[in-house]
């Protein structure tokens, strides 16, 4: 058995909200006992209040979640200044929670701490690593990194970083009753457990490819020996902006992930780019229209429900990226709606607009870290 309830409430006052939230998930709950979940909310939210609040009514439940740029959930869509919760029950699967603190000045330690702190409370292997991380103060690769090395080949991650609604300024991580910042909280899924995910941005692309011949972690200075701006130049008439991204080659040239630009210096021709890029990588210009962002998140839910390898998933988190919600507007509610029509009736779904987001590009691959992507993770029970 694993059961999911979901609470959310675009309330303004953090008290009302969380009240209204937690009576929701009661009522789905019908007398069980949660035992984890992941919580979403805007910046400008009492966050202490909101997790005290948890943790009076689910004593020591095992929550991790950060401050997004957009809020998702089955039970009001798609908002903005809103709080939503996922709450997990199960007797046959094992989900604990970890903490990695100061991720910035060590991003190996910060990760190993957090997985070895909810491996430790754990009775079986780790099959899955949820984690909503930092996304201001270091780089989401780091952080991936980090993980993958603390988790080994075997354990899927997904996840995404957190927001502070493109202030840029500070975002928040949640572990139990804790607020931080500069952490790495990660939910841990063993015994039973079922997942599958799927990923898609809607993106195609556009020129011809290059090789990035002088990188300095997120900042792109020459491709193909020339100055990256010429680049972009070249094939826009215009500098780069999010709505045209990067697709960087993932070593066997079959694949990609994206790299969102946030600036560049006309002095240097150097782009810079919201995480970092591997030096000699393959990488090429993208472009989409509002049409095929929108439609991705359908394509994304289809590629894992296609994957579940049970017969129905008892709840989907989704992720998508805060470029997305911008390029898209008013249509960013669209993202979730196209999605509707392939849901089970009374699907629990929870996730959130982030800064960057942890997949990997296809079935039994590792794990890359994108912008501008749209993530559908599916779980559920054997």
């Amino acid at each position: 058995m694993l059961k999911v309830a979901v609470g959310h409430s675009n309330d303004p006052d953090a008290s009302a909200a969380i009240d209204e939230v937690i009576e929701q998930c009661i009522q789905s709950l019908a007398g069980q006992v949660p035992q984890a979940g992941i919580l979403f909310t805007a910046i400008d939210f009492d966050h202490p209040l909101i997790l005290e609040r948890i943790q009076d009514v689910f004593p020591g439940i095992d929550v991790i979640g950060g401050t997004t740029d957009g809020e998702i959930s089955s039970v009001l869509n798609y908002q903005q200044d809103s709080v939503t919760l996922m709450v997990f029950c199960s007797d046959r699967v094992e989900i604990h929670a970890g903490l990695g603190r100061g991720v910035s000045k060590d991003p190996i330690a910060a990760t190993q701490q957090a997985v070895q702190d909810a491996q430790r409370q754990s009775q079986s292997l780790t099959k899955l690593c949820l984690t909503i991380p930092e996304s201001l103060t270091t780089s989401g690769v780091r952080i991936l990194d980090g993980l993958k090395q603390a988790l080994g080949h075997n354990t899927l991650i997904v996840g995404g970083t957190a927001g502070d609604q493109q202030r840029m300024q500070h975002t928040y991580q949640f572990f139990r009753g804790e607020v931080l910042s500069d952490s790495v909280p990660v939910l841990l899924f063993s015994g039973d457990v079922l997942f599958s995910f799927g990923m898609a941005g809607g993106w195609k692309t556009i020129g011809t490819q290059g090789i990035a011949t002088k990188v300095d972690r997120n900042i792109l200075y020459e491709i193909d020996g020339k100055p990256a701006l010429e680049f972009y130049l070249h094939y826009l008439g215009a500098p780069p902006s999010d709505e045209y991204p990067l697709a960087v080659y993932e070593p066997s040239g079959q694949k990609y992930f994206m790299r969102a630009p946030s600036g560049y210096d006309e002095e240097t021709g150097s782009i810079s780019f919201f995480t970092d890029i591997p030096e000699k990588a393959q990488v090429q210009m993208l472009e989409a229209s509002r049409e095929e962002l929108v439609s991705a998140s359908q394509t994304s839910f289809r590629q894992a429900l296609e994957s579940y390898p049970g017969q129905e998933p008892s709840a989907a988190v989704l992720i998508s990226c805060a470029a997305r919600r911008h390029l898209l507007g008013t249509r960013t509610e669209g993202e979730y709606q196209t999605i509707k029509t392939n849901l089970a009736k009374n699907l629990p779904c929870c996730g959130f607009y982030s800064y960057g987001e942890l997949a990997p590009l296809e079935p039994k691959s590792e794990t890359y870290f994108h912008n501008e992507t749209f993530v559908t993770l599916l779980l559920g029970v054997q």
